[in-house]
């Protein structure tokens, strides 16, 4: 934790690079006529598995403006993105000889793709404006959680992901620099979908019961699940009005909003092959965005990717020690030379 900004840093540059081979688009993949959906011993659809997003780090979670309507890349953009990747490695390693691991054995790398944004809904890839009301709050919650991450003056300056609390059910399966493993597990009634990243875990009922009560809310909301054909659809209510929705956590000029407690999402999982699900969500809060939006993209199995490590934030959160530790320390220094230069 103690090194989460010189991360982002690294990452933010990272994440809008792409390796030099162009690969198929990923927005989704069409299930092969031969391939068969495995089913579980009681007769559901079986989604059980490790599930990383990595495939999609390399692509950003809006469209560029320039592409308009267009959610595809050409040959061209793929080589002029390979030629960025090529440059990052340089500076990075200080070397021409060709990229190496980037802080080997914590980044994800995805393979690349021709996708051109993670929201695919409006059709310019881009997340909908947001509310008068909430346009209000933004500007607001960004004073602390953007203007004050470097100054905080309480850990209310800091997000969720800072304070380890949590990114959000979306944020959670968004690609990340990191932790991007989404393990599912069935049982007859029940599906637990589980987030490497600050380790979520959702328990989802099938079995048709209603909404926790209105009065419930929490930070990854009430969810409850049913099967459409294969496809499993998740619909979750029920919010505290704190999640943020969007990417990488809502500090550091991020996609996205916090969110009301009326945000109401619908997810959608559609295995179509043996390594394969494609995910999406449609993301719906009348009170921050004047539409819906949705974001999607596969979900794909990695050789040595088949089971996911704790992630212990609170464990070994020293980044709040230090970053609250480190504003107080400057603002000692400051009022220390304000007061030498007083004297003089």
């Amino acid at each position: 934790m103690s090194y989460r900004y010189r991360l982002i840093a690294l990452t933010a540059f990272a994440v809008t690079v792409v390796a030099a081979s162009a690969q198929p688009a990923a927005k989704t993949v069409t299930a092969s006529k031969t391939w068969k959906q495995p089913m579980t011993p009681w007769g559901d659809p079986d989604l059980q598995g490790v599930w990383p997003s990595t495939s999609m780090i390399q692509t950003p979670m809006e469209r560029d403006p320039k592409l308009g309507t267009r959610a595809v890349l050409t040959d061209e953009e793929m080589a002029q993105k390979a030629a960025r990747n090529k440059q990052f490695a340089r500076i990075e390693t200080g070397s021409t000889n060709g990229p190496v691991p980037l802080a080997a054995g914590w980044f994800d790398y995805g393979k690349p793709n021709r996708q051109a944004s993670l929201v695919v809904d409006p059709p310019d890839g881009r997340i909908p404006p947001l509310t008068a009301e909430a346009q209000i709050r933004e500007a607001e919650r960004k004073k602390h959680w953007g203007e004050k991450k470097d100054s905080p003056d309480t850990w209310l300056d800091l997000t969720t992901w800072d304070r380890c609390i949590t990114l959000g059910p979306v944020g959670s399966v968004l690609p990340f620099a990191y932790n991007n493993g989404q393990q599912i597990s069935q049982g007859p009634g029940y599906v637990v979908f589980r987030n490497e990243m600050i380790h979520e875990a959702r328990v989802i009922p099938l079995d048709g019961r209603p909404h926790a009560s209105p009065q419930v809310r929490t930070w990854m909301g009430d969810s409850r699940g049913h099967w459409e054909g294969n496809t499993l659809v998740v619909d979750t209510t029920n919010f505290n009005g704190q999640t943020f929705i969007g990417s990488e956590g809502g500090g550091f000029g991020d996609s996205g909003a916090v969110a009301t407690d009326q945000l109401h999402l619908v997810e959608r999982f559609t295995r179509v092959d043996d390594d394969t699900i494609n995910y999406e969500v449609t993301i719906n809060d009348p009170n921050t965005w004047t539409k819906p939006w949705k974001l999607a993209y596969p979900l794909r199995r990695e050789a040595n990717y088949d089971y996911i490590y704790e992630y212990a934030c609170h464990e070994g959160n020293i980044f709040m020690h230090d970053a609250l530790a480190g504003a107080r320390a400057n603002e000692k220094k400051a009022a220390e030379a304000a007061a030498q230069k007083g004297v003089k």
